[in-house]
């Protein structure tokens, strides 16, 4: 049975002033006089309405970037880049928010990872007179906005969680100016700004956390390396990746427990314990940041500013590979990845006739006891055959026969069974007919910048504590060349805001 229609709601006043209502352009005017609407006409230039129900955080940071005059690094439509709400999935499916809404820490996440400065608080995080400071701040400016999280029921509206910018503020009667984005339902409305903290005050059922905040800002310069990785910023129509989630949850939730429960010696042991078993989602994501890099390497049409941020990635990546954490991690995947490496060759067709007289020979060296002497038993291997068994269970091996001639002209049959190194489906090790292809960024450049990005109560569960010392003292970022300090702080925010709600269902 098909919902009856709805044409607007009628604006509850109060507590709510219309804008466009006399005594709304009144409160307007003296706002403008005061200078605290400087930041209202560049959001009215780019204010848009959500083009669905529950869009209204997408809606909110598409506004939001576009008054900030941050290039989207990508195409919207035609040959144009601009900021839509159906353009930002970065952080979330399309799908899953078009059903379920979108939470404070995912639209901050948003707003970060598509090139903004973010400064997220939740209302149980600050207080009513440093909000007030805020918006009076970005309201007296065009450098920076205000997000707004709330409950609408405080304000005696319909509906539950709700997300919108700030436009202005008022203050004799202390009012903001709410932009909402829902303007199928309700128009832009002055509300008092401790009634709108009694709103962000609320707690959202989905995640169990306070509602809040965001200032958001233009970012001095573009995002580089790994930021880049799980933001929009590439050459890519989307460079999302859905397992990105699942990679957060992973270092912030299980790499904790992993480390508590073990006796561990050294580093080479805390990364085997780290990796050992990552999520499948870990090998996709590092072999897709080395695609979005692939395609913009590629890329013969870039502007002058991606190939300036093509320019800052190289700087990143080599001051990545300079430090001592990274030379453990390469450490660590080489020994990981050496019975691979080794084994690799059999599927090289060109060497195949050599390595299987190798084998050939060397079984019958250990038939005849004399290859530990040094002599190989083995003159002539002929009739040479190769058989891969058990291809497809837990063992595979490949069995090289063989007709071995020694002793002058006596023949013997040999056997020999050569083990496969199965690399398990997780494993970080991206492979193609045997062995391990290299990608730029590398695994062990991905792996390096994912581990400084934690932060270090991580591996407060070390029980050595001269492990944990030097441990940490591998991951400390206060000693690290700037821009990958940047890159590693951003990364680790946008760490922060996915695990807020990670995993709850997201409200309206």
């Amino acid at each position: 049975m098909a919902s009856p229609s709805l044409y607007r709601r009628t604006l509850p006043s109060p507590p709510a002033i219309e804008f466009s209502s006399h005594e709304g352009k009144k409160i307007f005017g003296e706002s403008l006089a005061q200078g605290t609407m400087e930041g209202f006409f560049k959001l009215i230039s780019y204010y848009q309405t959500q083009s669905e129900p529950a869009y209204c955080g997408l809606a909110t940071v598409a506004v939001v970037l576009n008054a900030l005059s941050i290039d989207p690094g990508r195409k919207w439509k035609g040959p144009w880049r601009w900021f839509d709400d159906s353009m930002l999935d970065c952080c979330e499916p399309l799908d899953v928010i078009k059903e379920k809404g979108i939470t404070f820490g995912k639209v901050a996440c948003l707003a970060q990872c598509n090139g903004a400065k973010v400064g997220a608080f939740r209302s149980n995080e600050s207080t009513i007179d440093n909000f007030r400071k805020q918006v009076i701040s970005c309201s007296s400016s065009e450098d920076c906005h205000v997000i707004v999280s709330y409950h609408r029921g405080t304000f005696n509206q319909t509906g539950t969680g709700h997300f919108s910018p700030i436009g202005g503020y008022h203050a004799e009667r202390d009012m903001v100016l709410i932009l909402d984005v829902a303007r199928f339902k309700y128009p832009p409305h002055w509300v008092p700004l401790t009634l709108l903290w009694n709103a962000m005050s609320t707690i959202d059922e989905a995640t169990g956390h306070h509602r809040g905040y965001m200032i958001i800002s233009k970012l001095g310069r573009t995002p580089s390396i790994l930021y880049t990785m799980i933001t929009v910023h590439s050459c890519l129509q989307s460079c999302r990746h859905e397992g990105w989630s699942s990679v957060a949850r992973f270092l912030s939730e299980d790499v904790p427990l992993l480390l508590k429960f073990e006796d561990l010696k050294d580093i080479q042991e805390v990364l085997s314990s780290v990796f050992k078993s990552p999520p499948d989602e870990l090998r996709g994501f590092i072999t897709w940041v080395a695609e979005v890099r692939r395609k913009e390497d590629g890329n013969l049409t870039l502007s002058e500013e991606e190939i300036g941020r093509l320019a800052i990635k190289a700087d990143i990546l080599e001051q990545i590979r300079k430090t001592a954490l990274f030379r453990h991690v390469t450490r660590w995947l080489d020994s990981e990845y050496s019975c691979c490496n080794a084994n690799a060759n059999i599927a090289d067709k060109d060497m195949l006739p050599e390595l299987a007289e190798s084998v050939c020979c060397q079984g019958a060296d250990l038939l005849t006891g004399r290859g530990r002497l040094g002599v190989s038993a083995a003159k002539c291997c002929s009739r040479i055959e190769i058989k891969h068994l058990n291809a497809d269970s837990e063992n595979p091996v490949t069995l090289v026969s063989g007709m071995v001639t020694h002793g002058g002209s006596s023949e013997q049959g040999v056997d020999v069974l050569v083990p496969l190194c199965r690399r398990d489906p997780s494993s970080l090790c991206l492979s193609s007919e045997g062995r391990c292809i290299g990608m730029h960024p590398s695994t062990a450049d991905a792996l390096t910048v994912l581990l400084l990005a934690l932060p270090l109560h991580t591996w407060s569960g070390i029980k050595e504590e001269k492990l944990w010392v030097e441990v940490t003292s591998l991951l400390e970022t206060e000693n690290l060349p700037p821009l990958l300090q940047d890159e590693v702080w951003f990364l680790r925010e946008q760490l922060n805001f996915l695990m807020t709600d990670i995993g709850a269902p997201s409200s309206l």
